[in-house]
């Protein structure tokens, strides 16, 4: 077997019951599944292509997703993943802006940069630049009502038990990478900084600005800090200056991404939450590690 197909259901709405893994992998042609999870993850090893109009035949409308890997090198060395709408539910500079009263403003511009319809160096300095003289205060209220997406912490923590480095690099701030990094225990975090005069936001960013380009760069830093080729690594995000980078990555993962980014990506997540990155790389729930802290965030 040189490929293995997992599908791995959202758990909420539905179950991969014995029926239903049956029925893919006789649409498959596929060996006996594994499974990984009862009810929502499984692997089945194919011995065949993969027949595509076939394997959605099968799964129809269900929310369930289905991504292929090579059956050898499966479990990354190099964890490198994207911040907001990807680890974190929300996009945090939209939520700031919210505090100035211009929010749906600023989540416009977001919305039109993250699939790649803006450049995303001029549209940051543009939104930034809008929320001069904000109070600092503002920073801290937009961090408590940051929300982790559900499956982060197993992601992180299994990754890091199992020897891999793990990377949290966004086009985002400083003040937030920070956070999520201590609270999921990554080893690495790189990102934008604001500038401030000790009292009020100045409406600047910190040059150089961390974009598509330095995400790719990272992504190659870290693999060669870490010793292992790209094919070892695992990127995972959802706007367009994400793409450089999971397209470079040996597992790259859109994650309920934009238009732009499911449709240039190799491998999508559209239904499921992040321990789908786990099932991807053969981790069986029972594997996972799911470090003991506060459900809210």
């Amino acid at each position: 077997m040189t490929e293995i197909l997992t599908v791995v259901a959202q758990r909420e709405a539905t179950s991969l019951t014995p029926a239903l893994l049956n029925q893919i992998r006789n649409a498959v042609r596929g060996a006996p599944p594994v499974v990984l999870s009862p009810g929502e993850a499984a692997d089945i090893p194919l011995s065949v292509p993969l027949d595509q109009s076939a394997l959605r035949q099968a799964l129809g409308d269900k929310p369930i997703d289905a991504v292929v890997t090579k059956a050898r090198g499966r479990r990354k060395a190099l964890l490198i993943a994207d911040m907001d709408s990807t680890i974190i539910t929300g996009e945090t500079l939209d939520e700031l802006a919210a505090h100035a009263g211009i929010g749906e403003q600023i989540a416009a511009i977001t919305r039109r940069a993250m699939n790649g319809e803006l450049d995303f160096k001029a549209a940051l300095r543009e939104r930034v630049a809008m929320l001069k003289g904000l109070d600092l205060a503002a920073l801290e209220k937009t961090w408590q009502r940051v929300r982790l997406t559900s499956g982060a912490r197993e992601l992180v923590a299994t990754m890091r038990a199992r020897g891999a480095l793990t990377a949290l690099v966004s086009g985002g701030f400083t003040f937030f990478t920070d956070k999520v990094a201590a609270k999921l225990g990554f080893d690495v975090h790189r990102s934008n900084r604001l500038l401030d005069d000790g009292a009020t936001l100045t409406g600047q960013v910190a040059e150089p600005i961390l974009d598509r380009d330095s995400k790719l760069a990272a992504l190659r830093d870290l693999a060669a800090q870490r010793g292992v080729r790209l094919q070892a690594t695992l990127a995972v995000g959802d706007g367009a200056n994400d793409l450089d980078m999971i397209r470079a990555a040996g597992l790259g993962i859109a994650f309920h991404a934009k238009p732009i980014v499911a449709k240039e990506a190799r491998a999508r997540i559209e239904h499921a939450d992040l321990r789908a990155l786990l099932f991807t790389q053969g981790y069986p729930a029972s594997a996972f590690v799911a470090p003991r802290c506060s459900p809210a965030y």
